[in-house]
């Protein structure tokens, strides 16, 4: 049994794997200029392999589930609450995570886009998809879209911070990726 949507689905599993490895890449090869990983290029490195790895996984499941010859409106409304109770408790929870490790809360507009829009899309695509309405396919794609966009647009903002940050120098005696954190200025 094909899942509606099926190849939209795949596709963007392999674009959310290849973002999650270029952003980690990104941060991962700071330490090749001399600057030690600040406590934050850390935490947005695990945050965004998260919450990637979250909206990964739901976007396999219809398909997953689709295998067991579930019916079209449980194999929505199950990848709904499988995909939005994780996801909702990432978007939720991400300023007092962030603020328990950094110090600070996120800046405004990741505020605004990867909390209060991500959490509201997530939140609304659960409430349709378990209603069982009739384009619940749809709107669970689009609500997943969405949320890997918010995510996406929550770790450029962030690297716009990183890169403002003043280069903290390794001092060659230290090791590499490994060495001691120096907490950063600007989280």
């Amino acid at each position: 049994m094909e899942v509606k949507g099926a190849t939209l689905l795949f596709t963007l599993a392999g674009v959310m794997i290849t973002f999650a490895g270029f952003s980690t890449l990104l941060l991962v090869l700071r330490p090749a200029t001399g600057a030690r990983l600040s406590l934050l290029d850390r935490y947005l490195a695990k945050t965004v392999m998260t919450f990637i790895f979250v909206l990964t996984a739901a976007a396999l499941l219809p398909a997953l589930f689709a295998l067991y010859d579930i019916g079209e409106t449980w194999i929505w409304r199950g990848s709904g609450v499988l995909f939005a109770l994780p996801m909702l408790s990432l978007q939720v929870t991400y300023p007092s995570r962030r603020r328990k490790v950094i110090g600070k809360g996120p800046p405004p507009e990741i505020y605004a886009v990867l909390v209060v829009l991500g959490a509201a899309v997530t939140l609304a695509m659960l409430c349709y998809v378990v209603a069982g309405l009739q384009y619940s396919a749809a709107v669970y794609i689009t609500a997943l879209t969405i949320d890997f966009f918010t995510v996406v647009f929550g770790f450029l903002v962030a690297l716009d911070i990183i890169m403002q940050q003043p280069l903290e120098v390794s001092d060659g005696s230290a090791g590499a990726a490994g060495a001691a954190l120096a907490p950063s200025p600007r989280a």
